[in-house]
């Protein structure tokens, strides 16, 4: 009988249907090669086998089977399908980034396909011969060796002694691991001395003896809650601890606890930047059982990851940011997602546009599996399951040791100007407390959440601005490269000599960057070392590392950075730091605004002081009566967290409803608009005044293309299943209109 598989491409389709070889065995989750299209050859992941033969007239066969072992489990499988469904896109989008780009190979030919095939790197691993086992042998050996032949006599004597932290389980010695020269071995094998085995690489796995931290009180009450919560069943829990309190420690006993009995972990970190400190942290107390996996990684090195954790059996800890999430490890018991409230777990682009935080909620799920997630700063949906007893959870109220909370204070920036107290952009009072802490010895933290020397330039005659020509956007200032680059396409200009319009006066740059902020501290302060940390001083992981090592060992006063410096670091020298504009936080045209400026102040915040001595926070802004100012000073997330929720149900806002964003774009602008009054309309009989739009962006065309939205609300209470099933019919008809199929739609669940 003829079997048949359904077998999914990285590729935004369905998954098509090919006919198995006779003599071919193939199961579910297993990677082949087939042909698709006139030519082209695909990697494509089986994902059911049957006997059900397609209604089409030329079905094409497997072409052959990729792998020792099917790459995907029935778990990793159900969670695909849960994301293409969740997420509205295929699997195959899907599978585009849950596999390393050297896994899925393609070619117009045969040839090309199998040129482009991962093949796993080999080493020569050696061993003494079995008849040197025995000691009688041996020695004999060796004297023989010792006269005639030293070399030899030394590298076999070198293989017999080798210690544990060089030999593997099999008893065998990877030989760049060993002095001897390739032509000393040689000898030695031809003497049948040794056996040299030629094979694939191995990583060996730590053993299960940590050096675990010691807990405090507080910490070890925390630890028990968690555990309590666990045990009686609750599969997914918060832990919130202000900045300081100690979260990893609690991290670390319960990895400790799941490596022990030979599960797997995932540790999820938000940035890439942050996973080299970190890794560092989890290696001195798990050595080699940590695995980091992220984008800095070279392919081939995270396709070796990905297959020797397919070809685990337990035991593996892995630290990497959100697309760790699609990992083969196959006894998954603990996820700890840190940070958790953090932007940067949801994917924007290309599709799926997944949040890593809710995958692994569901992953934890699907495994038996217990997710923690972890933050000083949780977001307002997390918060609202785990008050309501949905998620389990445990506090951290105290810092660490003998840590203190910082002081904030507030400076008015109107009131500075109008006393004249203001100096570039700074006010006396940020000065002063610089100048003060650069005086004891200790280093100083700015954060300016804007890269670049300013963000536009002006002509002070005419009022004309510097504009993307591709998108609606300003361009930015960058003074050390003198350029203007536009931060959404990155097309470049030179700065005009003089205004391109009234030709009459120079530009003149306007507000402040990172890049500014930088330059104008050092004309102010000196003496002071002075260094920036951004996506533009940041070239490469080994930039970032160099920044963070200087400023970790004093070699800098003052760092100058974005979002990069608020997360999950330690400098025990900051006494102080400086928010340089708070008002762009807490004003943005953004439902989230005020919850994610309080975050991003009070992560801000907890990089000053975590010794004894304490440390200062001074927050500039024009705007101190602000609520979100106030709660921020209190350090009081509960009122923050009642205020926005009570907001947000009265506005019909997560988390009491599910938002959907729909954003069409095309190069036509009358088009663009005829095909959104359109799906508009449609969208309307079906949903009713649950969906608001047309509107346009703030930035309305990016690379040339317009953009328009719709937003799509559904109540929590309605079935979302049902609501996403209503709007992939309407928009597959919308897709089939003539009129509008140029036009590029692209749907964002949980839009964040």
């Amino acid at each position: 009988m003829l079997r048949y598989a359904d077998i999914v491409l990285p590729l935004a389709q369905p998954a098509y249907t090919f006919a198995v070889p006779e003599g071919t065995e193939v199961a579910a989750g297993q990677a082949v090669a087939v042909q698709f299209g006139p030519r082209k050859f695909y990697t494509g992941i089986v994902w059911r086998v049957h006997d059900r033969k397609p209604d089409f007239k030329r079905i094409k066969s497997i072409h052959r089977v990729l792998y020792d072992a099917p790459l995907l489990s029935a778990q990793q499988m159900a969670l695909w399908e849960w994301v293409a469904s969740y997420y509205m896109c295929s699997v195959g989008e899907v599978m585009r980034v849950a596999l390393p780009a050297l896994m899925k190979p393609s070619g117009d030919t045969e040839e090309e396909f199998s040129d482009d095939e991962f093949r796993p790197r080999t080493e020569c691993y050696v061993a003494l011969a079995r008849e040197l086992h025995d000691e009688t042998a041996f020695h004999e050996a060796c004297e023989k060796l010792e006269r005639r032949a030293p070399k030899q006599y030394e590298a076999l004597l070198e293989l017999a002694t080798a210690g544990d932290e060089t030999r593997i389980s099999t008893g065998e010695v990877a030989r760049r691991l060993l002095r001897a020269d390739y032509a000393v071995l040689h000898a030695l094998e031809r003497k049948k001395l040794i056996v040299c085995t030629e094979r694939e690489r191995t990583v060996e796995r730590g053993s299960s003896a940590f050096r675990l931290p010691e807990l405090t009180p507080h910490q070890q009450k925390a630890l028990d809650e968690l555990r309590g919560q666990f045990a009686a069943g609750k599969s997914t829990a918060l832990l919130q601890g202000i900045t300081g309190s100690g979260k990893t420690e609690i991290y670390i006993h319960l990895i400790a606890e799941v490596l022990a009995r030979g599960g797997d972990v995932l540790l999820l970190v938000p940035e890439i930047a942050l996973t080299a400190q970190l890794i560092a942290r989890m290696e001195r107390i798990f050595g080699s059982r940590v695995t980091p996996y992220h984008s800095k990684l070279t392919n081939r090195r995270r396709t070796e990851t990905y297959l020797r954790l397919n070809r685990s059996e337990g035991g593996e800890f892995v630290v990497g940011v959100r697309s760790s999430i699609f990992l083969p490890l196959k006894r998954l018991q603990l996820i700890v997602v840190d940070e958790e409230h953090d932007a940067s777990y949801k994917q924007t682009e290309p599709a799926p546009r997944y949040n890593a935080r809710d995958c692994a909620v569901v992953m934890a799920r699907l495994t038996g599996g217990r997710t923690l997630l972890g933050s000083a700063t949780p977001s307002l949906e997390t918060w609202l399951n785990a008050a309501s007893g949905k998620y389990g959870r445990a506090e951290l109220t105290e810092r660490y040791g003998d840590a203190r909370p910082p002081e904030i204070l507030v400076s008015d920036t109107l009131r500075a100007a109008k006393r004249g107290e203001r100096k570039a952009h700074f006010n006396k009072l940020l000065l002063d407390r610089i100048g003060e802490a650069l005086d004891r010895g200790e280093q100083v933290m700015l954060f300016q959440n804007r890269r670049g020397f300013s963000p536009y330039v002006e002509c002070s005659e005419c009022g004309w601005t510097a504009r993307c020509p591709h998108c609606n956007v300003t361009l930015t200032y960058h003074k050390s490269g003198r350029k203007l680059v536009c931060h959404y396409c990155g097309y470049t200009a030179e700065v005009p000599a003089k205004c391109p319009s009234c030709k009459v006066t120079d530009v003149i740059p306007m507000g402040f960057g990172t890049e500014k902020v930088e330059e104008e501290i050092s004309r102010i302060f000196p003496e002071a070392r002075v260094a920036r940390l951004d996506r533009d001083s940041v070239t490469s992981e080994k930039a970032f590392n160099a920044i963070i090592a200087d400023f970790e060992a004093r070699k800098t006063d003052i760092l100058v950075g974005t979002q990069m410096i608020t997360k999950g670091f330690d400098f025990g020298g900051v006494s102080l730091v400086g928010i340089l504009n708070a008002d762009n936080l807490v004003n943005n045209p953004d439902f989230r605004a005020a919850e994610r400026a309080f975050q991003l102040m009070m992560q801000v915040a907890g990089r000053a002081g975590r010794r004894a001595e304490g440390g200062e926070v001074v927050i500039q802004t024009s705007e101190p009566g602000h609520p979100v100012i106030r709660q921020v000073v209190a350090g009081d997330f509960g009122a923050m967290a009642r205020a926005q929720l009570a907001e947000r149900e009265a506005f019909f806002y997560p988390p009491y409803a599910r938002l959907t964003s729909l954003t069409l774009r095309h190069r036509d602008p009358a088009v663009l608009r005829q095909g959104i009054m359109e799906l508009a309309a449609r969208l309307r009989v079906r949903f009713g005044r649950r969906v608001l739009g047309p509107m346009t962006p703030p930035v309305d065309r990016i690379r040339g293309e317009y953009l328009a939205g719709l937003l799509l609300k559904i109540e929590s209470g309605a079935s979302s299943a049902r609501a996403r099933e209503l709007l992939a019919a309407e928009l597959k008809t919308f897709s089939e209109n003539p009129a509008f199929k140029a036009i590029a739609v692209i749907v964002n669940v949980d839009p964040q």
